[in-house]
């Protein structure tokens, strides 16, 4: 971006440029992390669009994004960190912006301290911090923006800090079977003190949401007290929502300033995305990025291997034919009908249902109780015919997938909830309704008209023939929503000339450059390149 900023300015530009590259540091902060193999790592994948007028000077831009890792807000594994923007608040809480905000030194905080590797070698995360902030304040964030989203920040470490109790009853009164298996948060919990302060919501309220969630019967709507780690699971999904949706909103501002109304005659868009990915254990996250991989690959076979052995025979080139591998089968194992997600967006329906629905008269007889186990029961007899498809010798709840790169075994279980991504919607009530101008901003348009909390009362009753109707009220699962969004990428990448210049790292070590040929022969091979190159006339097609 850089690059182009420099040869695509002008005299009469440099604010634009300037505002085109403001937004890489403000976007590493909220949404890069330090890895075991990369200090300053994307964890969410984006295309950026660099717009250019007719004279070849930049005009603007715009930025889309995918599937941001909102798991690592609450959890990093050992040797990493959560996103920089929480260590640099730390790093920065005696500026008297942040002095409210009762931050600590980062080791403080649950969500900050589990990689137990806070230091990044030749980063200043003060410094880094100050360079944020003026990148905010470029692309038009005001004063108040900026403290509102920090206010939303700290929030978000102190609501991990906030101790959930087991037992639902912290009065010492008599208590039923039912109270004794819920949990309580104490009411002189001082991070939900705080908590509450920088969001502005009632301590009381939001703390009676964090540990129970409203269950739906025929006849009435009544609360159930949570278990402590079902409360410590829902307080997470919490912390992660909240930090999406100021990611996206962010985003969403920054896309507003570089907008231009200068008609745009050619763009040039980068595209850093997830490479191929196969753990020891494999989950919704790599499923749904080696899915990314698998479409950008068809992609790259369409054009790499078919329409050049087409130019090739246009030219009466004498050369062997190679005959590419097509994996057009795998992408309709996962995103057909009645393929991999279709089944997986069939059983969290069914799940849903099951979960805020009390009685079983209100669901259909054909709609069993959805579960982790009983999806991979489907896959197991729906996707068996598929040569893409298997199931290990010595598993019965996971599956294998035969990718382009390689065979990953993945483990269904997480997989609907991941897919489901719910938060208790009583808890984002509370936000949405109380004084946080950018919380309920956030909030405001997209959760349904919701009843008041705190009132009981009558519901109508469903017939079980309706009962469907309920899960109508969830958002798109994130399955779907991801590859309707992989589905816009590649329009867009079919539609430009050159289609893309395609880049491989050159080592697995931490900032450097040095060329490491075995590194580069693997991702080539990886990606088929190789048969290319060793055909291609041109000598040195692969520098």
């Amino acid at each position: 971006m850089r690059y182009f900023a420099t040869v695509g300015g002008s005299s009469t530009e440099t604010q634009v440029e300037k505002k085109v590259l403001a937004s890489s540091p403000i976007m590493e902060a909220i949404g890069n992390a330090k890895t075991t193999r990369n200090d300053n790592s994307s964890r969410f994948g984006k295309f950026v669009e660099i717009h250019f007028n007719d004279a070849y000077h930049i005009t603007g831009a715009s930025m889309r994004t995918y599937l941001l890792e909102k798991s690592r807000v609450v959890f990093q594994t050992g040797g990493e960190r959560n996103y920089h923007i929480f260590y640099q608040l730390c790093a920065a809480r005696e500026l008297p912006l942040l002095s409210d905000l009762h931050l600590e030194y980062q080791d403080y905080f649950h969500y900050t301290n589990q990689g137990e590797s806070p230091k990044i070698d030749g980063i200043n995360d003060l410094e880094a911090f100050g360079e944020t902030r003026s990148a905010l304040s470029l692309l038009g964030f005001s004063e108040s923006d900026q403290a509102a989203m920090f206010r939303i920040l700290a929030a978000i470490l102190h609501l991990g800090n906030v101790n959930i109790l087991e037992g639902g009853n912290p009065t010492g009164d008599e208590q039923n079977d039912e109270s004794r298996e819920g949990s309580h948060i104490s009411r002189k919990d001082r991070h939900l003190h705080i908590f509450s302060q920088l969001i502005q919501v009632d301590p009381a309220e939001i703390g009676h949401w964090l540990c129970h969630r409203k269950i739906v019967s025929m006849r009435e709507v009544f609360t159930k007290p949570m278990t402590a780690e079902q409360a410590q699971a829902a307080r997470d999904a919490l912390s992660k929502h909240i930090y999406a949706c100021l990611f996206n909103w962010i985003v969403q501002v920054i896309n507003k300033t570089l907008e231009s109304s200068i008609k745009t005659h050619k763009f040039i868009g980068v595209l850093d995305i997830y490479g191929f990915e196969t753990f020891e254990v494999n989950s919704f996250e790599q499923f749904c990025i080696n899915y990314a991989n698998e479409k950008l690959q068809q992609q790259f076979n369409q054009h790499v291997f078919k329409l050049e052995q087409e130019e090739y025979m246009k030219e009466e080139i004498e050369w062997k034919f190679i005959d590419f591998c097509d994996n057009q089968p795998c992408i309709d194992l996962i995103e057909s009908k009645l393929g991999i997600l279709d089944l997986l967006d069939e059983e969290c329906k069914a799940s849903v249902i099951h979960k805020f629905v009390k009685e079983p008269e209100m669901i259909p007889l054909n709609m069993p109780k959805g579960t982790d186990q009983s999806w991979a029961d489907k896959l197991f007899e729906r996707c068996a015919k598929s040569k893409h498809f298997s199931k290990p010798r010595f598993s019965k709840s996971a599956f294998l997938i035969r990718h382009f790169a390689d065979d990953v075994q993945y483990e269904s279980a997480g997989f609907l909830e991941k897919n489901r991504d719910t938060v208790v919607e009583e808890q984002i009530e509370v936000l949405r309704t109380g004084q946080n101008k950018l919380l309920a901003k956030l909030f405001g348009d997209e959760m349904p008209e919701k009843q008041k909390l705190n009132v009981p009362h009558k519901v109508k009753i469903v017939p079980a023939s309706k009962a469907a109707t309920l899960s109508k009220q969830h958002k798109r699962s994130v399955g779907s929503q991801f590859r309707e969004s992989l589905q816009m990428l590649m329009c867009t990448l079919n539609a430009t000339t050159p289609h893309y210049v395609r880049c491989i790292k050159p080592n697995d070590e931490k900032g450097s450059f040095e060329y490491n040929p075995v590194r580069a022969v693997q991702q080539l091979r990886a990606c088929g390149v190789l048969e290319t190159i060793r055909i291609s006339a041109a000598g040195y097609p692969s520098r």
